[in-house]
C-alpha cells in the first residue's frame, strides 16, 4: 500500500531532519552549513526510505498451546 510506504518516508526525514536540527542548535545559532546539512538529511532519509521496500509479510504461526 502506498500510503504505508509514505508514511514511512515522512517519519524517517522528519526524524533525520530533527536530530540534525537538534545537533546544529548546540551553540543556539544555526548558520548556512548546518541549514544545508538538516535539507540533505531530510532529502536523504526521504529517498532512501522511500525506495527501499518493506519486508514480505511472513506466514502467521500459530501460538504454542498452554
Amino acid at each position: 500500500m502506498i500510503i504505508g510506504r509514505m508514511a514511512k518516508a515522512i517519519v524517517a526525514a522528519a526524524s533525520a531532519g530533527i536530530a540534525a536540527l537538534v545537533t546544529a542548535m548546540g551553540d543556539s545559532v544555526i548558520e548556512t552549513g548546518e541549514w544545508v546539512t538538516i535539507g540533505l538529511a531530510v532529502l536523504g532519509a526521504l529517498g532512501i526510505t522511500f525506495v527501499v521496500p518493506n519486508a514480505a509479510k511472513s506466514e502467521e504461526r500459530p501460538l504454542p498451546l498452554s
